[in-house]
């Protein structure tokens, strides 16, 4: 291997009832864990939405409502699938924009917490956008030379994107052997919330998005405080949320 891990990086990839990060579930969650070493564990599992998988979410990744009925719920199996990401890089295929934010919802309704601060996160797809712009599967033949077969198994993709990784790291030398060398070369988000509601700015949490979008989401509430309260009463993730009122906490203090 010649990726030089300072601690374990985990690989994610999830199948889902469709991509909306506050409304949909995960029907199947794969994981492979990579030791400093090299040595791979594999986690995966179904998991019950406890929701109805639309037709269209099922003829792309081929798990129907059958195969899911007697599988645990999210909320059985949160704590191991946070046990097994303690410590640990995080990694995946467009993963930074919909797998861990997607899985942060699911930790945050079953009342879990989730810290990703401090931990170093690597979307793949962006360093292929970067240099070789194409699909997974592209990607996969690109570097590996291989066929992705049973694309959208949830394992398959999550193995792909590892080897891709590490394909990578040989072909473009100017991303050195490390987590860290890589996101230097590539950059690293400085995010707030997963689904980019605030970004920052010279230190500051910015609205990016609706009638405020520019401005500092401190400035605003304390403005204007009944837009927290549409906020928390919106169609937001439950990520955006609890950032918007830690923002808001942090206000308060400062005020006092």
């Amino acid at each position: 291997m010649n990726l030089k891990l300072s601690r374990p990086i985990a690989f994610l990839d999830l199948e889902t009832t469709g991509i909306s990060l506050s409304s949909d579930r995960i029907v199947e969650i794969a994981i492979i864990r990579i030791q400093p070493d090299g040595t791979e564990t594999v986690k995966r599992r179904l998991v019950n939405p406890q929701m109805p998988i639309p037709k269209s979410a099922s003829d792309i990744h081929g798990i129907t409502d059958e195969m899911i009925k007697d599988a645990p719920v999210f909320k059985q199996i949160g704590n191991e699938i946070k046990q097994f990401l303690e410590q640990c890089d995080l990694a995946g295929y467009n993963s930074n924009r919909f797998d861990w934010p997607i899985l942060m919802e699911e930790f945050l309704r079953s009342g879990l917490e989730f810290d990703v601060a401090g931990r170093r996160m690597v979307d793949v797809q962006r360093i292929f956008h970067l240099l070789e712009p194409r699909t997974l599967s592209a990607a996969y033949k690109f570097y590996c030379d291989k066929s992705l077969d049973n694309a959208h198994s949830a394992e398959v993709d999550a193995r792909a994107t590892w080897e891709v990784f590490a394909a990578q790291v040989v072909k473009y030398p100017q991303l050195g052997d490390s987590v860290e060398s890589v996101l230097k070369c590539i950059g690293e988000e400085e995010m707030v919330d997963f689904a980019r509601r605030f970004i920052m700015e010279n230190g500051k949490e910015i609205f990016n998005f609706g009638k405020h979008k520019g401005r500092p989401v401190a400035d605003v509430l304390r403005a204007e405080p009944q837009y927290y309260d549409w906020m928390m009463k919106g169609d937001f993730p439950m990520h955006t949320k609890q950032k918007l009122t830690e923002i808001l906490n942090r206000s308060l203090l400062k005020k006092a």
